[in-house]
């Protein structure tokens, strides 16, 4: 089975109030990428992954006119995938949601999300405490994670979450002091939502549940400087990397940035600072998974456009990875 995570940068932007794709020539969300690039790219990259789920993070919009289903299985039908059905959880606040476009043939899936007194559901709240003489911090995900029950048509039934974390950029920052203030309170934030799908994790892993973590965790061991009042990232909070080993989830690029944090490493996103006019490369991206699957051997795969030696070489592959997102998608290979 392959599952796949993928930020596609404002996906709901390239939809109308009918749900419909605007395939036109008109800018998209994507600097110097029309809508019509953008859907084409999308829907290149997604069949070459050819996967047997797909998390999709920033999906079409779900609201009053709009609908994150109607528009995902309506695209999927247009450029012919077999990933041809999708479901939500819980809607977003924002304009960006968590969806998983799914091959029904391959799985069912059910949107199971989980609660007790002292683990709250992920559209409440619930004071974290930060740890490392941080305080706590009262979290609220604007963005739910995904919970799913799935169950292969081939194989053993396993738990699914999907994650769009709490962004750190100080969007809305005029000056110096603003960025540092704006990018702690929002690092706190983020943490904190770590923290408590960390305490979900735990219960999966102590009942015995196989698991996987996938999304975008706006986070990388090392990634910036606020990371040093907190004492670790938020990835390895949710990894449980300081606990118990058997409760420990796995992600191979995310150990290697821990292991070689000078090395370059792995990225799965690309950004442009205006600044200093050039790209820089991001880790953020994961496909975290439980003891019992990451024991099977399963491989994982950042589909870089220049990173890896297939992407690079297929040339029309290689552009619709450039004109589809900010992001690049992670495939994990493994039985079910």
């Amino acid at each position: 089975m392959r599952l796949a995570t993928w930020n596609v940068e404002w996906f709901t932007a390239l939809f109308d109030d009918d749900n419909r794709p605007i395939e036109d020539d008109t800018p998209s969300a994507r600097y110097n990428v029309s809508k019509r690039a953008q859907l084409l790219g999308i829907g290149r990259v997604l069949a070459a992954l050819d996967a047997d789920a797909v998390l999709i993070v920033e999906a079409p919009d779900e609201g009053r006119r709009r609908s994150t289903v109607e528009a995902l299985e309506g695209f999927a039908d247009a450029c012919g995938l077999r990933t041809r059905r999708a479901t939500i959880g819980f809607a977003s606040h924002t304009e960006q949601e968590i969806a998983l476009l799914y091959d029904p043939d391959a799985m069912m899936v059910r949107h199971d999300p989980q609660g007790s007194a002292s683990v709250p559901r992920f559209d409440g709240t619930m004071e974290v405490s930060l740890g490392n003489g941080a305080g706590s911090e009262r979290a609220q995900f604007s963005k739910p994670p995904l919970e799913l029950a799935v169950t292969p048509a081939t194989g053993a039934p396993f738990r699914l979450i999907g994650v769009h974390a709490k962004s750190k950029a100080p969007h809305g920052a005029r000056s110096a002091e603003q960025v540092h203030q704006i990018t702690l309170e929002n690092r706190r934030k983020q943490l904190a939502q770590c923290q408590w799908l960390r305490l979900r994790v735990e219960d999966h892993l102590r009942r015995g549940d196989r698991l996987v973590v996938l999304g975008d965790l706006n986070d990388g061991p090392g990634l910036d400087s606020f990371e040093g009042p907190f004492g670790r990232s938020g990835v390895e909070v949710v990894m449980g990397l300081d606990g118990d080993p058997a409760l420990r989830l796995c992600d191979p690029h995310a150990i290697a940035a821990l292991r070689h944090p000078l090395s370059g490493g792995h990225s799965t996103a690309r950004f442009y600072h205006a600044g200093e006019r050039r790209f820089f490369p991001a880790l953020l991206d994961y496909v975290l998974v439980s003891p019992d699957l990451a024991a099977q051997g399963p491989r994982w795969r950042i589909w870089h456009p220049f990173d890896d030696p297939e992407c690079w070489s297929t040339p029309d592959l290689r552009q619709a990875l450039l004109d589809a997102s900010d992001h690049f998608p992670v495939t994990l290979d493994f039985t079910p």
